[in-house]
């Protein structure tokens, strides 16, 4: 009796803790029950015990990927629920595109775009890294002894930076920002990158 009693505490409290996650104001708090078909209990996830396990690999981020459809929950789910996701459009070339934001801290952490499923993911999340550890923050210098062969000027919203296709990699490339008042449309000296660091990551299907 004595090692069930303590096992007994821990799942009143945990149920405790379960029924005040609810919301109610006034005299209705006294008549709050809670509902366990509607707590969301992928919070209870082992994966969320311990913080973010998500990683950029070559099949996407954490389980988004090219076969993800292009909706909240998809994409949500795809991300283990770390971030909040919302919608929005934006006109582009002409044309209007649909893209959902992954919000941490009222920051965009990841941006995925695509059609009827995501064609491509960008990663502004200094604690969302490659499967080799490279992230938001890692110097050019890590990675790359020089830029020809590798990189090329930034375009779009990226124009300030440079982009570089990742070694080894097929999917993931990464934008790396820094100080340079050269020339627009021309590659900084190696020298310059050096001092260079990711910005952002992306992965195209």
């Amino acid at each position: 009796m004595k090692t069930v009693r303590p096992l007994a505490i821990a799942a009143a409290l945990l149920l405790a803790g379960c029924a005040s996650s609810g919301t109610s104001t006034g005299s209705d708090r006294g008549a709050t029950w809670w509902n366990p078909l509607t707590y969301s209990w992928s919070s209870l996830a082992p994966w969320h015990w311990f913080g973010s396990s998500l990683k950029v690999t070559e099949q996407g981020v954490g389980k988004v990927n090219g076969s993800t459809a292009m909706n909240e929950e998809a994409i949500s789910d795809g991300l283990s629920g770390n971030y909040n996701v919302r919608k929005g459009m934006r006109g582009e070339n002409g044309g209007v595109v649909t893209f959902f934001q992954a919000v941490s801290e009222k920051q965009v952490k990841v941006e995925v775009t695509g059609e009827a499923t995501v064609s491509r993911i960008d990663v502004t999340d200094s604690t969302l890294p490659t499967a080799d550890g490279k992230k938001v923050g890692t110097p050019f210098s890590d990675l790359y002894s020089k830029a020809f062969g590798s990189c090329q000027k930034g375009t779009g919203s990226d124009r300030d930076g440079v982009e570089c296709k990742a070694p080894g990699s097929q999917h993931i490339s990464y934008v790396f920002s820094g100080e340079w008042h050269g020339p627009d449309g021309l590659l900084p000296s190696d020298e310059t990158l050096k001092k260079w660091t990711i910005s952002k990551i992306i992965w195209r299907k």
